[in-house]
Parts: C-alpha cells; structure tokens; sequence
C-alpha cells in the first residue's frame, strides 16, 4: 500500500475535527458575576428555561432573549426581547448593538452545547473586546442518534463559517 487514498484523508480529518470540535465546547457554564447580562439565543426550548434559572442565581442580572421565535416567555423583571433576527450571525449583530448601546464590556451568551462553538466564534468576531463567557445548556436527556446528528449539522455549519460565510 503505496499510497494513502485522499478521501480517506479527508474522513480521517473530518472525523478528527469533529472530536476536536467537540471538546472544544465548554463543559459547564464560566463563573457567574452579580451583575451580568445574560443573552439567551433562541431555537432550542432548552435555552430559555435555563437562562431564567441562570437569572434567578444573580442580583443585578438582566436577561435579553435574542432571535426570532421566543414563545413561552416568562413574565418575570428584567427581560428584554429582540425577534428580528433570524441566524445566529444576525444574532451576533443583535447583541453588538447592545453591547454597543448599553456599553457593556462583559456578557454571557447562552446556548445549547452544541451551538456554542459557533456562536462564540461570531460573537468574538464582531465583539473583540467584549469578554464572552459561555454557558452551554446541556443535550442530556435527547436520544443518542438525535444529539449526533446535531453536533454533526453545528460542525460542519462551524467549518461553513470559519470560511468565511457567516449565514449558515
């Protein structure tokens, strides 16, 4: 066996970057301050119920719920909702603008696990000098072959992203 195929390269690569991606995922969520401002974005019924359990944890906390499709909204103080956008890049923009108004230096974006790395990734590109900690919410509890076929779609739109188009 002379020579390597390439297409077995290529799987080699795509299976050895979806382990990487996913233990590049924070396992739990950063330290919490008093004070945060926690930006949930919406699509998966697990992020709001636990952005609100994160919420009830802080003091001084604010909640923004980001993205189109926010329904059972809980009817607490300290929630603000943007619905217009629809990506998690118009996500990212939404919350610059926040960032940006409300002159915030430090926030915590909530998202499923599988998510994350995406999300991050767009919200570092357009808030460099905004500290972004995580707080992933957890896939336990979803069937197996479900939760695969997630994090197999998040990584390829991740590897879809990291070349550049940022609407996928």
């Amino acid at each position: 066996m002379k020579y390597i195929p390439v297409s077995l390269i290529l799987i080699f690569c795509f299976i050895f970057g979806g382990i990487m991606f996913k233990s590049m995922t924070p396992p739990r969520c950063g330290n919490l301050l008093q004070d945060d401002n926690l930006f949930v974005l919406t699509g998966d019924i697990r992020r709001i119920p636990y952005a609100v359990k994160k919420l009830d944890t802080l003091k001084y906390g604010q909640l923004y719920i980001i993205g189109a499709g926010a329904t059972q909204i809980p009817d607490i103080t300290h929630v603000q909702i943007e619905s217009l956008s629809k990506s998690t890049y118009q996500n990212a923009l939404a919350i610059k603008k926040i960032v940006n108004d409300k002159k915030f230096d430090r926030i915590v974006v909530v998202t499923t696990e599988d998510h994350m790395n995406r999300a991050l990734y767009l919200l570092r590109h357009e808030m460099p000098d905004t500290d972004i900690i995580a707080c992933p919410a957890s896939l336990t509890g979803m069937p197996t072959p479900t939760r695969l076929k997630r994090w197999a779609v998040e990584y390829l739109k991740y590897i879809v992203t990291l070349c550049g188009i940022k609407e996928s």
